[in-house]
């Protein structure tokens, strides 16, 4: 993707110049829906010039996005419409989504790097890739927390209407509902729990029966997730460098300057007058730290969670089986329950973990209940990422509490020999607190440096956060859009001066 660099002194500073190959990005990126661009559409950045300055200075580029999960992907897609010049920095890998386990461990589950262990030996996953942990995710879409975020000044309402009308969400459809799900919604509902469909975002006009669900990434592009963002950003003129891990922010009186990246071994600066750190919940407190911000990264939360496994005997799972096709959310328990299919690797994986060995080959006939609850903040993170958290006593009640509730619903569908998985941890969150170390804008202490992911939502609710992140997304790019705006106009006097 790089097609050569060279230095150069400028007024004695050292200028490094990256060009980008970006005819080259439709095969790193791997969109199946890339191919339907209209021919030329991404010749105007073929040859986009990124300045790299040893020093104080100017960029080539208006913003750096710092990772390309939900939040950052949506910042650069609508930043990048309204004519900015975004660089978008992704520490995984672009390649094609092939949907296989191979690649599944390699962005997923890569010990130390995306699979992570709290000090209760906890698993704690996150995606390293394009699009971030939404390659990966299960696509299931709950409502943003309106009245808490107001209460910190931000307000999303427009922003979630927006993407309602944006995005593929909705329940599933009647034929895309497997027999599985339906037995434990209809005994849930036997028992009195308000089952019943999630929003999901997947795009069901594609969907076909022979598909299987993409949990190791989607390569039919039915489940929404943020590459698709990226790829309109492309489309629109952003370049995407893949393979670049941020280290810290660059910072001169106060104010974002730039980035250090490392990439293919190699340590390079970057400019820009406005940076945008999405790298997740632990990778941007991470970045943070090590620009300066040392509170990053303490008393976070993180989405424990166990899965409650039975037996069945008159119905079983189908190649198909769309995971959290439906649930409840007990908000007074403070934990959701939904249907939980996972890959037949996986479910060896559970299985041997907790020593059921007779239950390894049971896959198609194993009803599954996840319990994901709403954790107590507490812990901190490490400078290089790692994971110092707790479940408290109340997370143990709840996750107790769920447990038994789940074995009521599975007995209730005629499992027998019920049973839970170990404990794990999703949607690593509330390290980089709005009200905290960002305002209501999401601008840290620093000017021109702003967080956009889950590390800025400043209390725990122990839900899947993706809406929540896109609709920040699009609340920061009308920001910037206007910030940015309104500093070109102040900087084309002096341009004009420095041109005569």
């Amino acid at each position: 993707m790089i097609s050569g660099s060279r230095d150069r002194l400028v007024h004695g500073r050292l200028i490094s110049t990256w060009r980008f190959n970006v005819d080259a990005i439709p095969a790193r990126i791997g969109l199946p829906s890339l191919g339907g661009l209209r021919e030329g559409s991404l010749g105007c950045i073929s040859r986009l010039e990124v300045h790299s300055i040893n020093g104080a200075g100017t960029a080539a580029v208006d913003v750096i996005v710092v990772g390309s999960g939900p939040g950052g992907a949506t910042v650069a897609k609508e930043l990048s419409s309204r004519g900015k010049k975004v660089l978008i920095l992704e520490w995984g890998a672009g390649g094609p989504v092939r949907g296989t386990l191979g690649q599944y461990g390699r962005e997923l589950l890569a010990p130390g790097r995306s699979l992570l262990l709290t000090t209760d030996m906890l698993g704690m996953v996150r995606g390293i890739t394009t699009g971030g942990s939404s390659l990966f995710y299960y696509a299931t879409c709950f409502p943003v927390p309106l009245e808490m975020l107001r209460s910190y000044g931000v307000d999303l309402a427009d922003d979630v209407a927006q993407v309602w009308k944006e995005l593929p969400i909705g329940p599933l459809k009647d034929e895309m509902m497997t027999p599985m799900a339906n037995r434990l919604m209809e005994s849930a509902q036997q028992l009195g729990f308000h089952w019943r469909r999630l929003d999901k975002f997947m795009d069901q006009a594609r969907w076909k029966p022979e598909f299987r669900f993409g949990y190791y990434g989607d390569p039919h592009g039915v489940k929404w997730s943020a590459r698709m963002y990226v790829q309109e950003a492309l489309a629109q003129g952003a370049t995407l460098l893949n393979g670049a891990k941020v280290t810290r922010v660059i910072v001169e009186n106060n104010t974002a300057t730039g980035v250090e990246l490392i990439q293919n071994g190699e340590h390079r600066k970057i400019g820009a007058p406005t940076i945008v750190v999405a790298a997740g919940g632990i990778g941007s407190p991470v970045i943070l730290r090590h620009s300066g911000i040392r509170e990053a990264g303490n008393e976070f939360f993180f989405d424990p969670l166990i899965t409650v496994c039975g037996t069945m005997k008159d119905v079983r799972l189908r190649h198909n089986e769309i995971p959290m096709s439906a649930g409840i959310h007990l908000q007074d328990e403070g934990y959701i329950m939904t249907d939980m299919a996972i890959p037949p690797a996986t479910h060896f994986a559970f299985s041997a973990q907790v020593g059921r060995l007779t239950k390894l080959f049971n896959f198609r006939s194993t009803a599954r209940i996840m319990v994901k609850v709403k954790d107590t903040l507490g812990g901190r993170l490490t400078d290089h990422g790692g994971v110092r958290k707790k479940l408290s006593a109340d997370d143990h009640a709840k996750l107790q509490h769920g447990f038994e509730n789940a074995k009521r619903i599975l007995r209730q569908a005629g499992a027998t020999d019920i049973y839970k998985t170990g404990y794990m941890a999703a949607h690593p969150g509330g390290t980089v607190k709005i009200g905290q170390l960002v305002d209501a804008n999401l601008q840290t202490a620093y000017r021109n440096l702003y967080v956009c992911d889950c590390s800025v939502i400043p209390e725990a609710w122990g839900l899947p956060p993706v809406l929540t992140l896109v609709a920040l997304g699009k609340r920061l790019a009308r920001h910037l859009a206007v910030q940015t705006s309104s500093a070109d106009r102040r900087e084309a006097p002096a341009r004009r001066v420095a041109a005569a």
